[in-house]
Protein backbone atom coordinates (compact mmCIF):
# COMPACT_ATOMS: atom_id res chain seq x y z
CA UNK A 1 0.00 0.00 0.00
CA UNK A 2 1.30 3.34 -0.50
CA UNK A 3 3.03 4.82 2.08
CA UNK A 4 1.60 7.14 4.96
CA UNK A 5 1.74 10.68 3.86
CA UNK A 6 3.59 11.98 6.51
CA UNK A 7 6.03 9.25 7.02
CA UNK A 8 7.19 9.28 3.14
CA UNK A 9 8.34 13.05 3.88
CA UNK A 10 9.70 12.09 6.97
CA UNK A 11 12.13 9.91 4.75
CA UNK A 12 12.96 12.76 3.10
CA UNK A 13 14.18 14.23 6.08
CA UNK A 14 15.98 11.34 7.62
CA UNK A 15 17.78 10.99 4.08
CA UNK A 16 18.35 14.68 4.10
CA UNK A 17 21.17 14.55 7.04
CA UNK A 18 22.79 11.58 5.89
CA UNK A 19 23.41 13.33 2.78
CA UNK A 20 24.72 16.10 4.50
CA UNK A 21 27.66 14.34 5.80
CA UNK A 22 28.17 12.74 2.57
CA UNK A 23 28.84 16.13 1.20
CA UNK A 24 30.52 17.61 4.00
CA UNK A 25 32.65 14.70 4.14
CA UNK A 26 33.92 14.69 0.88
CA UNK A 27 34.09 18.41 0.51
CA UNK A 28 36.25 19.37 3.52
CA UNK A 29 39.14 18.54 2.18
CA UNK A 30 39.03 20.92 -0.88
CA UNK A 31 38.71 24.07 2.04
CA UNK A 32 42.01 22.99 3.52
CA UNK A 33 44.11 22.19 -0.20
CA UNK A 34 46.13 25.91 0.39
CA UNK A 35 47.39 23.87 4.15
CA UNK A 36 48.06 20.85 1.90
CA UNK A 37 49.76 23.10 -0.53
CA UNK A 38 51.95 24.98 2.52
CA UNK A 39 52.80 21.68 5.11
CA UNK A 40 53.58 18.98 2.55
CA UNK A 41 54.41 20.96 -0.91
CA UNK A 42 51.73 19.56 -3.23
CA UNK A 43 51.44 21.58 -6.62
CA UNK A 44 48.44 22.11 -8.91
CA UNK A 45 48.78 18.81 -10.35
CA UNK A 46 48.62 16.39 -6.95
CA UNK A 47 45.50 18.49 -5.59
CA UNK A 48 44.21 17.65 -8.97
CA UNK A 49 44.94 14.00 -8.78
CA UNK A 50 43.54 13.79 -4.83
CA UNK A 51 40.24 15.88 -5.65
CA UNK A 52 39.53 13.42 -8.95
CA UNK A 53 40.34 10.19 -6.98
CA UNK A 54 37.28 10.53 -5.13
CA UNK A 55 35.34 10.90 -8.18
CA UNK A 56 37.27 8.33 -10.55
CA UNK A 57 36.49 5.14 -8.19
CA UNK A 58 32.92 6.72 -7.21
CA UNK A 59 32.48 6.31 -10.86
CA UNK A 60 33.63 3.20 -10.95
CA UNK A 61 32.00 1.54 -8.74
CA UNK A 62 28.36 3.36 -9.29
CA UNK A 63 27.18 0.72 -12.09
CA UNK A 64 28.01 -1.90 -9.64
CA UNK A 65 26.17 0.01 -6.48
CA UNK A 66 23.14 -0.09 -8.76
CA UNK A 67 22.59 -3.16 -9.70
CA UNK A 68 23.06 -3.93 -6.51
CA UNK A 69 20.75 -1.22 -4.90
CA UNK A 70 17.72 -2.96 -7.21
CA UNK A 71 18.36 -6.54 -5.56
CA UNK A 72 19.21 -5.86 -1.80
CA UNK A 73 18.01 -3.67 1.16
CA UNK A 74 18.24 -0.14 0.36
CA UNK A 75 18.47 1.03 3.92
CA UNK A 76 21.01 -2.13 4.50
CA UNK A 77 23.23 0.15 1.18
CA UNK A 78 22.25 4.30 2.74
CA UNK A 79 23.47 3.22 6.17
CA UNK A 80 26.47 0.97 5.90
CA UNK A 81 27.71 3.19 3.45
CA UNK A 82 27.37 5.75 5.74
CA UNK A 83 29.58 3.81 8.69
CA UNK A 84 32.36 3.32 5.80
CA UNK A 85 32.27 6.12 4.14
CA UNK A 86 32.63 7.93 7.82
CA UNK A 87 35.01 5.82 9.14
CA UNK A 88 37.51 6.65 6.16
CA UNK A 89 36.76 10.27 6.76
CA UNK A 90 38.35 10.01 10.44
CA UNK A 91 41.30 8.27 8.94
CA UNK A 92 41.57 11.24 6.01
CA UNK A 93 42.58 13.32 9.57
CA UNK A 94 45.81 11.17 10.10
CA UNK A 95 47.40 10.98 6.42
CA UNK A 96 50.84 12.71 6.17
CA UNK A 97 51.99 11.73 2.27
CA UNK A 98 51.19 11.91 -1.02
CA UNK A 99 49.75 8.20 -1.96
CA UNK A 100 47.74 8.47 1.74
CA UNK A 101 45.53 10.89 0.74
CA UNK A 102 44.78 9.64 -2.93
CA UNK A 103 43.87 6.30 -0.67
CA UNK A 104 41.43 7.67 1.13
CA UNK A 105 39.90 9.67 -1.40
CA UNK A 106 39.08 6.75 -3.47
CA UNK A 107 38.15 5.01 -0.39
CA UNK A 108 35.40 7.81 0.13
CA UNK A 109 34.46 7.15 -3.22
CA UNK A 110 34.17 3.51 -3.01
CA UNK A 111 31.70 3.63 0.26
CA UNK A 112 29.74 6.94 -1.27
CA UNK A 113 28.91 5.57 -4.25
CA UNK A 114 26.07 3.30 -3.04
CA UNK A 115 24.40 6.49 -1.30
CA UNK A 116 22.45 8.01 -4.18
CA UNK A 117 21.44 4.91 -6.43
CA UNK A 118 20.25 3.25 -3.76
CA UNK A 119 18.43 6.61 -2.21
CA UNK A 120 17.22 7.75 -5.24
CA UNK A 121 15.42 4.14 -6.01
CA UNK A 122 14.00 4.47 -2.40
CA UNK A 123 12.39 8.06 -2.27
CA UNK A 124 11.08 6.84 -5.85
CA UNK A 125 9.06 4.48 -3.72
CA UNK A 126 7.49 6.75 -1.39
CA UNK A 127 6.93 9.57 -4.10
CA UNK A 128 5.22 8.66 -7.38
CA UNK A 129 5.33 11.37 -10.43
CA UNK A 130 3.03 14.33 -8.56
CA UNK A 131 5.65 15.06 -5.58
CA UNK A 132 8.80 13.16 -6.91
CA UNK A 133 10.36 16.92 -8.26
CA UNK A 134 9.44 18.07 -4.79
CA UNK A 135 10.44 15.31 -2.52
CA UNK A 136 13.95 14.44 -4.34
CA UNK A 137 15.20 18.84 -4.90
CA UNK A 138 14.55 19.03 -0.99
CA UNK A 139 16.95 16.04 -0.51
CA UNK A 140 19.18 17.83 -2.77
CA UNK A 141 18.94 20.66 -0.74
CA UNK A 142 21.23 18.69 1.90
CA UNK A 143 23.76 18.41 -1.31
CA UNK A 144 24.18 22.40 -0.75
CA UNK A 145 24.03 22.22 3.04
CA UNK A 146 26.89 19.23 3.46
CA UNK A 147 28.91 21.49 0.83
CA UNK A 148 28.91 24.95 2.77
CA UNK A 149 28.87 22.72 5.97
CA UNK A 150 32.11 20.55 4.89
CA UNK A 151 33.69 23.92 3.13
CA UNK A 152 33.53 26.32 5.74
CA UNK A 153 33.41 24.50 8.90
CA UNK A 154 37.00 22.51 7.27
CA UNK A 155 38.11 25.81 6.86
CA UNK A 156 37.18 26.54 10.23
CA UNK A 157 38.86 24.03 12.20
CA UNK A 158 41.89 24.32 10.16
CA UNK A 159 42.62 27.76 11.27
CA UNK A 160 41.64 27.60 15.17
CA UNK A 161 42.72 23.94 15.48
CA UNK A 162 44.34 22.43 13.18
CA UNK A 163 43.19 21.26 9.42
CA UNK A 164 43.30 17.09 10.70
CA UNK A 165 40.42 18.05 13.60
CA UNK A 166 37.70 18.76 11.11
CA UNK A 167 37.83 15.03 9.76
CA UNK A 168 37.61 13.78 13.32
CA UNK A 169 34.59 15.60 13.58
CA UNK A 170 32.60 15.15 10.40
CA UNK A 171 33.53 11.09 10.75
CA UNK A 172 32.43 10.71 14.07
CA UNK A 173 28.82 12.56 13.31
CA UNK A 174 28.17 10.67 10.56
CA UNK A 175 28.49 7.41 12.51
CA UNK A 176 26.43 8.18 15.40
CA UNK A 177 23.89 9.27 12.71
CA UNK A 178 23.90 6.13 11.03
CA UNK A 179 23.21 3.73 14.12
CA UNK A 180 20.16 6.11 15.29
CA UNK A 181 18.53 6.62 11.84
CA UNK A 182 18.84 2.35 11.87
CA UNK A 183 15.57 2.07 14.41
CA UNK A 184 13.63 4.36 11.94
CA UNK A 185 14.36 4.22 8.39
CA UNK A 186 12.04 1.25 6.83
CA UNK A 187 12.69 -0.25 3.18
CA UNK A 188 9.72 0.30 0.90
CA UNK A 189 7.95 -2.53 -1.69
CA UNK A 190 9.84 -1.50 -5.20
CA UNK A 191 7.46 0.52 -7.20
CA UNK A 192 5.21 1.16 -4.53
CA UNK A 193 3.69 4.51 -5.49
CA UNK A 194 3.04 3.14 -8.90
CA UNK A 195 1.64 -0.03 -8.24
CA UNK A 196 -2.01 -1.10 -7.72
CA UNK A 197 -2.74 -2.15 -4.19
CA UNK A 198 -3.55 -5.85 -4.75
CA UNK A 199 -0.34 -6.52 -6.91
CA UNK A 200 2.76 -8.40 -5.42
CA UNK A 201 6.14 -6.56 -5.42
CA UNK A 202 8.09 -7.01 -8.62
CA UNK A 203 10.51 -9.27 -9.13
CA UNK A 204 13.96 -7.33 -10.41
CA UNK A 205 14.62 -7.74 -14.06
CA UNK A 206 17.56 -9.85 -15.42
CA UNK A 207 20.96 -7.34 -15.88
CA UNK A 208 20.86 -7.31 -19.57
CA UNK A 209 16.91 -6.50 -19.27
CA UNK A 210 17.69 -3.63 -17.09
CA UNK A 211 20.55 -2.65 -19.16
CA UNK A 212 18.73 -2.52 -22.91
CA UNK A 213 15.73 -0.59 -21.51
CA UNK A 214 17.68 1.87 -20.07
CA UNK A 215 20.43 2.57 -23.45
CA UNK A 216 17.47 1.97 -25.81
CA UNK A 217 15.36 4.84 -24.39
CA UNK A 218 17.05 8.05 -25.82
CA UNK A 219 15.68 10.68 -23.32
CA UNK A 220 17.66 8.42 -20.45
CA UNK A 221 21.01 8.66 -22.80
CA UNK A 222 20.56 12.25 -23.68
CA UNK A 223 20.10 13.00 -19.60
CA UNK A 224 23.07 11.52 -18.65
CA UNK A 225 25.50 12.77 -21.28
CA UNK A 226 24.03 16.14 -20.24
CA UNK A 227 25.02 15.43 -16.78
CA UNK A 228 28.52 14.61 -17.92
CA UNK A 229 28.92 18.28 -18.76
CA UNK A 230 26.76 20.02 -15.92
CA UNK A 231 28.87 17.61 -13.32
CA UNK A 232 32.32 18.58 -14.91
CA UNK A 233 31.73 22.16 -13.99
CA UNK A 234 29.95 21.49 -10.60
CA UNK A 235 33.39 19.21 -9.48
CA UNK A 236 35.86 21.56 -11.03
CA UNK A 237 34.08 24.25 -8.64
CA UNK A 238 33.81 22.43 -5.71
CA UNK A 239 37.44 21.70 -6.14
CA UNK A 240 38.79 24.82 -6.77
CA UNK A 241 37.00 27.42 -5.84
CA UNK A 242 38.74 27.88 -2.36
CA UNK A 243 42.08 27.79 -3.40
CA UNK A 244 40.78 30.10 -6.43
CA UNK A 245 39.76 32.74 -3.97
CA UNK A 246 42.68 32.79 -1.79
CA UNK A 247 44.97 32.90 -4.61
CA UNK A 248 43.47 35.61 -6.92
CA UNK A 249 41.17 37.51 -4.41
CA UNK A 250 43.65 37.18 -2.15
CA UNK A 251 40.59 36.22 1.03
CA UNK A 252 41.49 34.31 4.06
CA UNK A 253 41.46 30.35 4.47
CA UNK A 254 38.07 30.75 6.33
CA UNK A 255 36.32 33.21 4.58
CA UNK A 256 37.26 31.99 1.15
CA UNK A 257 36.08 28.18 2.19
CA UNK A 258 32.70 30.14 3.48
CA UNK A 259 32.29 32.61 0.40
CA UNK A 260 33.35 29.76 -1.91
CA UNK A 261 30.43 27.31 -1.12
CA UNK A 262 27.66 30.54 0.33
CA UNK A 263 27.31 32.00 -2.97
CA UNK A 264 26.84 29.37 -5.15
CA UNK A 265 25.37 26.68 -2.92
CA UNK A 266 23.02 28.81 -0.59
CA UNK A 267 21.20 30.02 -3.93
CA UNK A 268 21.24 26.79 -5.15
CA UNK A 269 19.02 25.79 -2.06
CA UNK A 270 17.21 29.10 -2.15
CA UNK A 271 16.48 27.75 -5.94
CA UNK A 272 15.89 24.02 -5.60
CA UNK A 273 12.56 23.94 -4.37
CA UNK A 274 11.24 26.60 -7.47
CA UNK A 275 13.04 23.82 -10.02
CA UNK A 276 11.23 21.19 -7.91
CA UNK A 277 7.73 22.77 -7.87
CA UNK A 278 7.60 23.99 -11.32
CA UNK A 279 8.79 20.14 -13.04
CA UNK A 280 5.93 18.94 -10.82
CA UNK A 281 3.58 21.54 -12.60
CA UNK A 282 5.44 21.23 -15.85
CA UNK A 283 5.62 17.77 -16.25
CA UNK A 284 1.56 17.20 -15.85
CA UNK A 285 1.14 19.13 -18.76
CA UNK A 286 4.74 18.73 -21.22
CA UNK A 287 6.62 15.45 -21.66
CA UNK A 288 9.73 16.40 -20.78
CA UNK A 289 8.81 19.15 -18.81
CA UNK A 290 11.36 18.46 -15.71
CA UNK A 291 13.40 18.09 -18.60
CA UNK A 292 12.87 21.65 -19.83
CA UNK A 293 13.35 23.28 -16.26
CA UNK A 294 17.35 21.61 -16.26
CA UNK A 295 17.86 23.20 -19.70
CA UNK A 296 16.72 26.65 -18.75
CA UNK A 297 19.06 26.39 -16.11
CA UNK A 298 22.26 25.37 -17.94
CA UNK A 299 21.44 27.73 -20.87
CA UNK A 300 21.28 30.96 -17.91
CA UNK A 301 24.02 29.59 -15.99
CA UNK A 302 26.60 28.84 -18.85
CA UNK A 303 27.49 32.85 -19.31
CA UNK A 304 27.68 33.62 -15.43
CA UNK A 305 30.35 30.26 -15.42
CA UNK A 306 32.34 31.88 -17.94
CA UNK A 307 32.15 35.45 -15.94
CA UNK A 308 33.17 33.82 -12.36
CA UNK A 309 36.21 32.89 -13.97
CA UNK A 310 37.10 35.93 -16.08
CA UNK A 311 36.11 38.83 -13.71
CA UNK A 312 38.55 40.31 -11.55
CA UNK A 313 36.33 42.44 -9.57
CA UNK A 314 35.17 40.88 -6.03
CA UNK A 315 31.40 42.90 -6.38
CA UNK A 316 30.83 40.87 -10.06
CA UNK A 317 32.33 37.73 -8.59
CA UNK A 318 30.20 37.41 -6.20
CA UNK A 319 26.72 38.46 -8.25
CA UNK A 320 27.99 36.15 -10.67
CA UNK A 321 28.38 33.08 -8.49
CA UNK A 322 24.97 33.85 -6.84
CA UNK A 323 23.31 33.82 -10.25
CA UNK A 324 24.97 30.40 -11.17
CA UNK A 325 24.04 28.75 -8.17
CA UNK A 326 20.71 30.11 -8.57
CA UNK A 327 20.35 28.23 -12.59
CA UNK A 328 22.60 25.24 -10.92
CA UNK A 329 19.97 24.49 -8.71
CA UNK A 330 16.78 24.83 -10.82
CA UNK A 331 19.00 21.99 -12.64
CA UNK A 332 19.66 19.76 -9.74
CA UNK A 333 16.65 19.68 -8.56
CA UNK A 334 15.37 16.88 -11.45
CA UNK A 335 18.57 15.06 -11.88
CA UNK A 336 16.45 11.90 -10.78
CA UNK A 337 13.48 13.04 -11.25
CA UNK A 338 13.69 13.31 -14.93
CA UNK A 339 15.73 10.13 -15.69
CA UNK A 340 13.35 8.06 -13.37
CA UNK A 341 9.96 9.79 -15.56
CA UNK A 342 11.81 7.17 -17.89
CA UNK A 343 13.01 4.50 -16.39
CA UNK A 344 10.65 1.65 -14.62
CA UNK A 345 10.92 1.34 -11.05
CA UNK A 346 12.72 -2.04 -11.17
CA UNK A 347 15.71 -0.75 -13.42
CA UNK A 348 16.12 2.67 -11.03
CA UNK A 349 18.78 2.11 -9.03
CA UNK A 350 21.09 0.83 -11.87
CA UNK A 351 20.12 4.34 -13.76
CA UNK A 352 21.17 6.21 -11.20
CA UNK A 353 24.14 4.67 -11.22
CA UNK A 354 25.29 4.55 -14.30
CA UNK A 355 24.06 7.78 -14.45
CA UNK A 356 26.75 8.94 -11.63
CA UNK A 357 29.03 6.44 -13.43
CA UNK A 358 29.10 9.00 -16.74
CA UNK A 359 28.16 12.01 -14.63
CA UNK A 360 31.26 11.51 -12.53
CA UNK A 361 33.49 9.88 -14.76
CA UNK A 362 33.29 13.04 -16.60
CA UNK A 363 33.44 14.92 -13.61
CA UNK A 364 36.85 13.07 -12.35
CA UNK A 365 38.46 15.02 -15.24
CA UNK A 366 37.54 18.44 -14.45
CA UNK A 367 40.02 19.14 -11.62
CA UNK A 368 42.79 17.37 -12.75
CA UNK A 369 42.48 19.23 -16.29
CA UNK A 370 42.47 22.39 -14.18
CA UNK A 371 45.44 21.69 -12.34
CA UNK A 372 47.04 20.75 -15.55
CA UNK A 373 46.20 24.25 -17.10
CA UNK A 374 47.35 26.01 -13.77
CA UNK A 375 50.29 24.34 -14.50
CA UNK A 376 51.08 24.23 -18.07
CA UNK A 377 48.65 26.84 -19.66
CA UNK A 378 49.92 29.67 -21.44
CA UNK A 379 49.79 32.65 -19.35
CA UNK A 380 52.66 33.23 -17.14
CA UNK A 381 50.64 33.38 -13.66
CA UNK A 382 48.83 30.08 -12.76
CA UNK A 383 46.49 31.89 -10.94
CA UNK A 384 45.29 33.41 -15.34
CA UNK A 385 45.62 29.84 -15.97
CA UNK A 386 43.28 28.42 -13.83
CA UNK A 387 40.54 31.99 -14.31
CA UNK A 388 40.59 30.90 -18.02
CA UNK A 389 39.94 26.90 -17.25
CA UNK A 390 37.15 27.70 -15.10
CA UNK A 391 35.36 30.28 -17.48
CA UNK A 392 35.63 27.48 -20.22
CA UNK A 393 33.02 25.78 -17.94
CA UNK A 394 30.45 28.45 -19.41
CA UNK A 395 31.19 26.14 -22.89
CA UNK A 396 30.33 22.89 -21.59
CA UNK A 397 27.49 24.10 -19.62
CA UNK A 398 25.97 25.24 -23.16
CA UNK A 399 26.67 22.58 -24.64
CA UNK A 400 24.71 20.08 -22.05
CA UNK A 401 22.01 22.38 -22.46
CA UNK A 402 21.57 21.69 -26.28
CA UNK A 403 21.15 17.97 -25.50
CA UNK A 404 18.94 18.38 -22.79
CA UNK A 405 16.52 20.50 -25.62
CA UNK A 406 16.99 18.13 -27.83
CA UNK A 407 15.84 15.93 -25.40
CA UNK A 408 12.66 17.78 -24.96
CA UNK A 409 11.22 18.39 -28.30
CA UNK A 410 12.92 15.16 -30.15
CA UNK A 411 12.62 12.17 -27.45
CA UNK A 412 10.91 13.28 -24.42
CA UNK A 413 6.78 11.89 -25.35
CA UNK A 414 7.35 8.73 -26.52
CA UNK A 415 9.95 7.81 -23.76
CA UNK A 416 7.95 9.10 -21.34
CA UNK A 417 4.52 7.47 -22.27
CA UNK A 418 6.20 4.46 -23.20
CA UNK A 419 7.23 4.34 -18.61
CA UNK A 420 4.99 3.22 -16.30
CA UNK A 421 2.30 5.60 -15.06
CA UNK A 422 0.89 5.60 -11.97
CA UNK A 423 -2.61 4.31 -11.17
Amino acid sequence: MPAHRNYKWAVVGMLWFVCFFNYADRQAIFSVFPRLKTEFGFDAVQLGIIGSAFAWVYAAGAPLAGLIADRMSRKVLILGGCVFWSGVTMFTGACTQFWQFVTVRALEGFGETFYFPATMSLVSDYHDRTTRSRAMSFHQSSVYAGTIGGSWLGAWFAEEMGWRVGFFFFGGAGLVLALVLWRFLREPVRGEEEAKPTEPAPKPAGVRETLRGIFRTPTAVLLMLAFLGANLVATVFLTWTPTFLTEKFHFRLTTAGLSGSVFIHLASALSVPLGGWLADKLARRLAGGRVLVQAIGLVVGAGFVTLVGLTTDVRTLLIAMTIFGLCKGLYDANIFASLYDVVEPRARATAAGIMNTVGWGGGALGPIAVGVATKYGRHARDIDNMSEAIAFGGAIYAVSAALLLLAVFVFARRDVASAPQPE
